[in-house]
């Protein structure tokens, strides 16, 4: 298939660059696109739209909360805007989304650079590992997380087309491809990256290339594992989380992000109602990060290649007992 994953792990653009790029693109054929900022462009990718759309390149400075109703009152008006931060700042404005975005259901995208551990050197304070549990609580908000550059590209344009409330997260680091093209992308859908029938991993954002490269490690061993990426964290695929459930013997989530309220909780939350495999999460254990480069952080957190191998060695010794 034209887009069938790779592991080459060729460096592509951070997530963050992917997105200004595809936003810009986009703004050529739709009129009505708008890009908010406050004061980060530089930070979000957003300075690919300043530099070609700048009429419609709209600077609300340090004032994230303000920056959301001025979003709010542009969508009233026909417009769409799509609002720019990092992660840790978007949560400044969440009253002003829990209110005048997903109470009022408006057609305004948050596109969130520099969420968890990816941030790296910035430390604690800009590491937002709990925008997911936020943003998934509020009635009506779409939450995707894709894997690398190609799938930033898709799921902008499907954004796009998306008519309510949306939350995005990017990346500040530059991270390895996962496919060779732009992928097919539809909003709530699941993708099988690779076919397994021992453990499942279900993985989103950054952590899906590691997935990736630990399943086939684990292959050369003779251990079959599922990988299964998961951009759409709301609405979560649940047929596709059932469907492994039922035929491989244990479930593993990986995310960027705090176990509390995260991939892992929807995950847990699907298996609750359904038959179906053990569930075991692996995530920040609720703790804050520190400073220090995204590789290094994820081996210290027990993120990495090797604790993905090793949680599944583990996993496999516990069912079969």
């Amino acid at each position: 298939m034209s887009n069938a994953p790779t592991l080459v792990g060729q460096q592509s653009d951070s997530l963050r660059e992917a997105f200004g790029k595809a936003i810009s693109e986009c703004a050529v054929t739709d009129p009505m696109v708008l890009v908010l900022d406050a004061d980060v462009a530089g930070g979000t990718g957003a300075h690919h739209f300043r530099r070609q759309h700048e009429t419609r390149f709209i600077q609300c400075g340090i004032a994230e909360q303000n920056m959301v109703g001025v979003a709010v009152g542009l969508a009233t008006m026909g417009y769409k805007p799509f609002v720019t931060t990092f992660a840790t700042f978007m949560l400044r404005g969440l009253e002003q989304i829990r209110l005048s975005i997903a109470y009022s259901q408006k057609n305004v995208k948050l596109i969130a650079s520099h969420p968890g551990l990816d941030v790296g050197p910035d430390g604690a304070s800009a590491q937002c590992i709990e925008d997911i549990a936020c943003m998934r609580a509020l009635p009506g908000m779409l939450v995707l997380s894709p894997c690398d550059a190609w799938e930033v590209q898709a799921a902008t344009k499907a954004l796009l087309n998306y008519s309510g409330p949306a939350y995005m997260r990017t990346g500040r680091s530059p991270c390895p491809n996962v496919f060779t093209q732009e992928p097919d992308f539809t909003i709530g859908k699941g993708r099988v990256l690779h076919e397994g029938d021992s453990v499942t991993l279900i993985s989103c954002g950054v952590m899906t290339h590691r997935a990736l490269l630990a399943a086939e490690e684990l292959a050369t061993q003779g251990v079959s594992v599922r990988v299964i990426h998961m951009p759409t964290i709301k609405p979560i695929d649940e047929a596709i989380i059932v469907q492994a459930a039922l035929e491989t013997s244990a479930i593993i989530s990986c995310e960027d992000h705090n176990l509390i309220g995260g991939l892992g909780s929807a995950v847990a939350e699907v298996l609750a109602e359904n038959p179906g495999a053990p569930l075991y999460r692996m995530g920040l254990k609720d703790e804050i990060g520190r400073s220090g480069e995204p590789d290094e952080l994820a081996t210290f957190y027990g993120l990495d290649v090797p604790s993905i191998k090793a949680k599944v060695q583990q996993v496999i010794e516990r069912v079969e007992k």
